[in-house]
């Protein structure tokens, strides 16, 4: 399968071409990136070997279709909308990394991304209502048939993956949901900015986005969606001084008080039992972002406080993997007709 990657020499477009180089399912017949269109691939990154060093090209509609079946769009919120529909009409799936199809209204995209709605003029509500949410775990039987698929960001896939049992069979109230999460500075992206410098953020833990974060919204969709009712909750996202990962911990009360840690870990565990990536954790082992350093891994561990019926659940993730490119490669193994985990069973070299 020839698959183009777009926006390549950003943080998703360099996790993708990692991911997809020796992967002899696909091959990468196109680099596209507008600032560093006319260079060689090695002259970028010469630590990361192609088989055939490449030329990084142009951003075009023509070039992708000319060369791939299957685009992933690793680019800036809002420009992802400007060749997406050009693409489909080429013939060429879309893997989305960026916000633009992630929610079924458009309206709301321009309320949360308001800056980006200003800059592009969108007017595709079909592709919005078209889009699959990219969450396999999920959407897995609808993502295989898709021509676009919108994958998650990584703050929601943390909040979500270990929300969604419960959510889903009304063990825990919709009411008083708790998302408290931290992330490592290459979430900021590839760009430069003032808040993820060394001397900014080095030795120091701080929040931000809070009560307004645009994520938020993302994961109130999604969890209202499995609930069946609509479902506000709180979520606090921080940065904190490393490089890759993300921890989340939600907090949330149980419809049933008398249920234990055991039956809620038993609980996780069937339901992610043939997902061969999601570890649910024995109860009082609790994650470390190490564990899932540079692979595709989320794992999960669950307590529950039987003084007052609350339960605490806790995810870790690798924000550039899982939360990001890992879950795009899941996606594209989907549409590819291929195993959900193909070509993503990578070690972590602990420590």
């Amino acid at each position: 399968m020839n698959v183009a990657i777009v926006g390549a020499t950003g943080y998703g477009g360099i996790q993708a071409v990692n991911l997809l180089k020796d992967n002899e399912n696909y091959k990468i017949t196109y680099l596209g990136g507008n600032k560093s269109s006319g260079s060689k691939w090695s002259d970028n990154f010469p630590f990361i070997n192609l088989k055939t060093d490449k030329l990084i090209e142009k951003i075009s509609i023509e070039s992708i279709s000319d060369n791939a079946k299957i685009a992933l769009l690793c680019l800036p919120n809002g420009i992802s909308s400007t060749i997406t529909r050009g693409l489909l009409e080429k013939g060429v799936k879309v893997i989305d990394l960026s916000a633009d199809y992630r929610y079924k209204s458009l309206d709301q995209w321009k309320k949360i991304y308001s800056n980006e709605a200003i800059k592009y003029k969108r007017n595709d509500y079909d592709l919005c209502n078209e889009a699959v949410y990219g969450l396999p775990e999920i959407n897995k039987k609808d993502i295989s048939t898709a021509r676009l698929v919108a994958c998650p960001g990584c703050y929601p896939t943390s909040a979500l993956i270990p929300l969604i049992p419960f959510l889903s069979q009304g063990i825990i109230d919709n009411e008083g949901i708790v998302i408290d999460s931290k992330s490592g500075t290459s979430g900021g992206g590839r760009e430069p900015n003032q808040k993820i410098l060394f001397s900014e953020c080095g030795d120091g833990l701080s929040a931000y986005g809070l009560i307004n974060h645009r994520h938020t919204s993302e994961i109130e969709q999604i969890a209202s969606l499995v609930s069946g009712s609509d479902i506000q909750l709180l979520f606090t996202p921080h940065l904190i001084p490393m490089t890759r990962g993300m921890h989340s911990t939600i907090y949330g009360r149980l419809r049933d008080p008398g249920l234990t840690s055991s039956d809620c870990q038993i609980l996780l565990d069937n339901y992610y039992r043939n997902h061969s990536n999601i570890k649910v954790l024995p109860v009082d082992i609790y994650p470390s972002t190490k564990w899932v350093k540079n692979t595709n891994e989320i794992h999960l561990s669950v307590k529950v406080d039987n003084r007052n019926g609350r339960i605490v659940l806790l995810s870790v993730i690798d924000n550039l993997i899982k939360g990001q490119t890992g879950q795009a490669i899941q996606n594209l193994n989907l549409i590819s007709g291929l195993p959900l985990n193909d070509g993503l069973q990578m070690v972590n070299h602990y420590p």
